[in-house]
């Protein structure tokens, strides 16, 4: 009896429960193109493309940025997911819409996972503000907060008096009142998206305004990842471009234990040959 239990350890592992958390931004992801956006015109074979890539990261929990529709992310990610799509799409927030085209926020989820959805969180005043999408998700019995945001782009480096930079800076200080609302509630987080904006420059700005008052500080887990994307360049089709520095982002409470992130690099050959999009998923390893 002694050595068939040793031996049934061995054949069966103990269960860790670890799941991979990712962010992507897909590009104008749409099943309605624009004739204004070239890159929202995929066809099936694209979405089989980007299906594939998404099937080798193998995300528990995708945050997703650039989705006009809950049908388009859905056919990308597949039945297994539970799809949690943000709060400007509805009809009662019209006036936050554009009549053609949108980029929504949200989450693909795994169905076996125990999630509930949450309002949307406002990162911006104005007619088509944007809004952050916010879940609940119970991992090992901890409640962990996630936001999926997509900031202000045209504002990557140094602060300036750009309106691009004003606005950023202002969904800077959004930001910073949703984590302080999460930690004065004691409650873990995950913060995750698109950024547009590389937070790892040493004293960066944005990072500064976004944990000022904090008591204890986030961890970017993205701090030290390489930026290995590479995407089709703009200047010739034939070609990629690699991106020297991370616009995106998954910043976690320091009470949660993951793994550093990775960019979950596209093909060379997928990149050239379909519609893929400007940015790469990032990855971690939740424990």
């Amino acid at each position: 009896m002694k050595f068939t239990c040793i031996m049934a350890i061995s054949i069966f592992p103990t269960i860790t429960y670890a799941l991979t958390v990712t962010s992507w931004n897909i590009e104008w992801l749409s099943l309605t193109p624009s004739n204004r956006f070239e890159q929202s015109k995929r066809t099936d074979t694209d979405f089989q493309a980007l299906s594939r890539h998404l099937k080798q990261v193998s995300p528990d929990v995708l945050a997703f940025q650039e989705v006009d529709s809950i049908a388009a992310i859905q056919k990308v990610v597949g039945d297994e997911y539970t799809i949690y799509f943000s709060d400007r799409a509805l009809s009662h927030n019209h006036k936050h819409q554009f009549n053609e085209i949108n980029q929504y926020t949200g989450f693909a989820i795994r169905d076996t996972l125990q999630v509930n959805d949450l309002p949307d969180f406002p990162l911006t005043q104005g007619n088509r503000l944007r809004f952050a999408s916010a879940v609940t998700l119970t991992h090992k019995g901890k409640k962990i907060q996630l936001l999926s945001v997509h900031l202000k782009a045209g504002c990557s480096g140094k602060y300036s008096s750009t309106s691009s930079c004003k606005q950023l800076k202002r969904q800077g200080k959004a930001i910073n009142s949703w984590l302080k609302q999460v930690e004065q509630r004691g409650q873990h987080y995950i913060l995750l998206g698109d950024f547009n904006h590389n937070l790892a420059y040493r004293g960066d700005w944005l990072w500064t305004q976004m944990t000022n008052g904090l008591t204890y500080s986030p961890r970017l887990t993205s701090q030290s990842t390489k930026a290995s994307c590479k995407v089709r360049s703009n200047r010739n089709p034939n070609r990629t471009h690699q991106f020297r520095s991370l616009i995106d982002h998954i910043i976690v409470s320091p009470s949660l234990r993951t793994s550093p992130a990775i960019q979950n690099t596209m093909e060379t050959k997928d990149v050239l040959s379909f519609n893929m999009s400007d940015h790469c998923p990032i990855s971690v390893t939740l424990y």
